[in-house]
């Protein structure tokens, strides 16, 4: 099992829009959950996934990239906006050892 940490610093006043977004783009999916800094720097947004594998995490990625996500079309086009939300971001990819 692995989880991917998506961790974005939004603009400043954006991001409850950019929780809001990834929010309702994963809505439906148990393996996603959307965070918002509570102690933290701010303006954090985390969108967290876990995957039985990397070839799981892989083939998400694809099915994302070649738009086969299962959203509707407003949301598509939300989506090609998002980056303008935030201004610097990273990903980790963690190996679940125990629990």
């Amino acid at each position: 099992m692995y989880v991917v940490r998506n961790t974005f610093i939004a603009k400043p006043g954006h991001g409850s829009k950019l929780a809001d977004l990834m929010s309702r783009v994963f809505a439906g999916k148990d393996n996603y959950r959307v965070m918002t800094d509570f102690v933290s720097d701010f303006n954090t947004v985390v969108m967290e996934s876990t995957h039985a594998s990397l070839a799981d995490y892989e083939q998400t990625m694809a099915d994302y990239a070649s738009g086969k996500l299962e959203i509707s079309d407003e949301l598509k086009a939300e989506m090609k906006a998002y980056t303008s939300l935030w201004k610097t971001g990273k990903r980790e990819v963690f190996k679940v050892v125990k629990g």
